[in-house]
This record gives structure tokens, C-alpha cells and sequence, in this order.
């Protein structure tokens, strides 16, 4: 066999093993040493192993990764994002559908604190998803809500997808942080859009609530939402303002959560080990799986497949929005069976080149992968966030209702998309203020 079949048997041998349920650091991992070993030696695979996880696990923009996860633990165990739905309630309850409404804005005042998109979901979903069914919210409106404003975890700042995406496409993690904001609203905006008319269209689909709240009432909830905002600014502000750079940003919200807590008199021993525990298991295995990813790009590179495939694109795609349309196809595929940090890091070392190839602005192409990566938590038979909701509504909502009411903001994601594709500038313009 010649390295490129050794590379694209490698490839797919690794499709097979995550098919049988191998974990996909193991699969990524364990394929590529074995790769190297084949193309090289077992010298050079063993020393492949040595050296590159931890010329990895070093890379000091890494840090950012442990600190905003710690940061958004402190914020959801000691409370912090508690207020958020109650406030969102009182001022948005009296649009059509305004639970929804209010559940999908507070997802994205949630998402900006935890950067996580999953968490993002189990939190939202605890507080917003029994008092929309008590309100007699049509059971697929009141749980896919929940699971699709989730996703904007992974793309309002700060976001783990976005510090690992950036790390490996060697992209400036600021830029690519900011870069998410506006898409991000975008997303939110679109999705109450669509509920809102929805509701208009439908009014059983959500009846109004019977008393609209008083301003003293809505003022009082304001005032319980400032530990947010305050974590908001010292992240993007410090970024943004050019004050702190990633890692140092994401260390400042990680301080900036835990004096809040202290503050505010939460922060007990109880809620900072589980805080620390829930950082460091998160850590850990995104680490294990982007070890893999590392692996498999030597192993690839080595097989010159990258190199291979970067060719034959550059010399039919006279369009590069072709590229990236057959990008997305592939994106939305995987995305369906594919975790989202998985499927990231499973295809990166492979798209990258082809990207660069037609230089493509890999800060855009950064917003269009997390955006793809956020539909497939949204996708059956894999879709994450349907998971994690269904399991915290149990058998009182089917997993098919979930699916059914996700339809919707499916359809929203593909206007959402068009923009995104059509106008790179709503992503581009914020860190083009920033300077490069």
C-alpha cells in the first residue's frame, strides 16, 4: 500500500471503530499510532507518543480551557445564573410564547457564562422547562426551546470550541472569541422570531400568562441578574479592550466568578469542590480526545493525504463558496453521529488544508464549523442536547416530541446559515474593529 491508501484506510478505520462505540480518543489515539508505526516505525510512533501530548497539553493558550470551565461551575453551582430565567420571565412574558422567549435570551445570558452548550441545556432545562408545561406549553415548543438555545454555548464567548478550533487552525483565539458575539445574537434573535410568530400564528401552542408582571416586580428580578453581566464584561471587555489575552481573560472570569460567589455568601466548601471537580473531569477529557486529534494530524501529514486532498480541491473548486457548501454537507452528515468535539477535531486536520488552499478567512470558517457543530447537538440520532432535556423531563415528554419540536429551529439554523455563508462580515466585523 502506498502512505496515501495507508492514510485514507486509517481514516476510515477510524469512522468503523467509532461506529462500534470505542471512545473517540481511543479510536483517533490508537489509529494513529498505529499509522505512524506502519509508515515509519514503532520507533517513531512510540516517540510520536512521547512527544506530542505533551508539546500539546503545553500549549499555554490551553489554559483558557480549565479556567472557563471553572468559571462557569462557580456560576451554576453557587447560584449565579438562578435569576437569569425569573428576570427573563417578568420582562418577556407578555410576548407570544414568552417563556420560550424568556428561556431562549436567558440560555444565551447562561451560555456566555459557562461556555458549554450541554450545561447549558441541564441548566435551562431545570428551571425553565416545568414551569412552561405548568403553563400548558405545547411539550415540543417547551423542550426543544431548551435544547436548542443551548447550543449558543458553543459559540457566545467564552466558548471551548472556539480555544481548541482556534489552537489547531493556528488562528488568534481572541478574534475567534469575538468573532462568535454577533452570530451568536443573530442566533438568538432568529430563534424568538420564529417562536414568537409561531405563537402569533398558533396561540395554543403557548397560552399568555393571565397577569403581566408590575415594573416594581420586573426592576426587583433586574436587579438579582448582575453577577452575569459583570462576568460578561470582564471576559469579552478584557479581551476586547486588548487588557488580557485568552488565557488571561478566561483566568480574570474564573477570579471574577468565584469573588462573586464569596460575595454574595455561596461560595461554601460544598459548591467549590463540586465546581473544581465538574473543571477538572471536563478538562480532562476534552484534553484526552484532543490528544487523538493531535495524533491522527501527524498521522495523516505523514501519509500526505492532507496534502493530497488540498491539491485535488484547489483544482476543480473554482467557487469557493462550492468548498465551503460541500463543507457544510459534510459538517451536517457527521454531525449526526458525532459528538461535537469529536467531530471537530476528527475533521479539521483534513479541511484545514483545503481552506488555506483557497485562502478562505479561517476566523469566518471558525464561526461556520461551531455553527455546524451546534445543529448536530440538534440532529438525530445523536443530537446531545435532545439527550440531555429528555433526561431531564424523563417519560412526561417522548424523545420523538423533542426531535419533532427541534424541526423548527432546525429550519431557523438554515436561514441562520444562508446569512452566516452569504454575508461573512456579520462575523468578521467585530474582530476587524479589534485590529489584527
Amino acid at each position: 500500500m502506498t502512505p496515501l491508501q495507508i492514510g485514507f484506510a486509517g481514516l476510515g478505520a477510524v469512522f468503523v471503530l467509532i461506529a462500534l462505540r470505542v471512545p473517540i480518543g481511543v479510536a483517533l489515539g490508537g489509529v494513529s499510532v498505529v499509522g505512524i508505526a506502519v509508515l515509519r516505525s514503532p520507533q517513531a510512533a512510540l516517540g510520536a507518543l512521547g512527544a506530542l501530548p505533551f508539546e500539546f497539553a503545553a500549549h499555554w493558550s490551553l489554559s483558557a480551557v480549565p479556567m472557563f470551565l471553572l468559571m462557569g461551575a462557580v456560576a451554576y453551582h453557587t447560584g449565579m445564573t438562578g435569576s437569569l430565567f425569573r428576570a427573563a420571565r417578568l420582562w418577556l412574558g407578555f410576548l407570544p410564547g414568552g417563556l420560550a422567549v424568556a428561556t431562549n435570551f436567558a440560555a444565551a445570558g447562561f451560555a456566555a457564562a459557562s461556555g458549554s452548550s450541554m450545561a447549558t441545556a441541564a441548566a435551562m432545562g431545570r428551571l425553565a422547562i416545568p414551569e412552561m408545561l405548568r403553563a400548558r406549553y405545547e411539550p415540543g415548543l417547551a423542550t426543544a426551546v431548551v435544547a436548542a438555545s443551548g447550543t449558543l454555548g458553543s459559540l457566545i464567548p467564552p466558548s471551548i470550541l472556539m480555544v481548541l478550533y482556534g489552537i489547531f487552525a493556528e488562528q488568534p483565539i481572541g478574534r475567534l472569541l469575538i468573532a462568535g458575539i454577533v452570530p451568536g445574537l443573530l442566533t438568538a434573535a432568529v430563534y424568538a422570531a420564529m417562536i414568537i410568530l409561531r405563537c402569533w400564528l398558533n396561540p395554543a401552542l403557548a397560552p399568555r400568562a393571565e397577569e403581566p408582571a408590575g415594573w416594581a416586580e420586573r426592576l426587583a428580578a433586574l436587579r438579582q441578574v448582575w453577577p452575569i453581566p459583570v462576568l460578561v464584561l470582564a471576559v469579552i471587555g478584557s479581551l476586547y479592550g486588548g487588557v488580557a489575552t485568552p488565557t488571561e481573560a478566561a483566568a480574570v472570569g474564573a477570579l471574577a466568578a468565584c469573588g462573586i460567589a464569596a460575595l454574595q455568601g455561596r461560595m461554601s466548601r460544598a459548591a467549590m469542590g463540586a465546581a473544581v471537580m465538574e473543571a477538572l473531569e471536563g478538562t480532562a477529557s476534552i484534553f484526552f480526545i484532543a490528544i487523538g486529534a493531535v495524533l491522527l494530524s501527524r498521522f495523516l501529514a505523514l501519509s500526505g493525504m492532507p496534502g493530497f486532498l488540498a491539491g485535488l480541491m484547489g483544482s476543480w473548486a473554482v467557487d469557493p463558496l462550492l468548498v465551503v457548501i460541500g463543507a457544510s454537507l459534510i459538517y451536517l452528515f457527521l454531525g449526526c453521529f458525532l459528538d461535537p468535539l469529536g467531530l471537530m477535531l476528527l475533521t479539521l486536520p483534513v479541511l484545514l488544508p483545503m481552506f488555506q488552499a483557497l485562502n478562505l478567512d479561517l476566523v469566518w470558517i471558525g464561526v461556520l464549523v461551531i455553527k455546524y457543530l451546534e445543529i448536530g447537538l440538534l440532529t438525530p440520532p445523536v443530537g446531545m442536547n435532545a439527550y440531555v432535556v429528555s433526561g431531564i423531563v424523563g417519560k412526561e415528554v417522548p424523545l420523538p416530541t423533542i426531535f419533532r419540536g427541534l424541526l423548527w429551529f432546525l429550519a431557523a439554523e438554515a436561514v441562520i446559515m444562508a446569512l452566516l455563508i452569504a454575508y461573512p462580515q456579520i462575523s468578521l466585523w467585530l474582530p476587524d474593529l479589534m485590529g489584527r
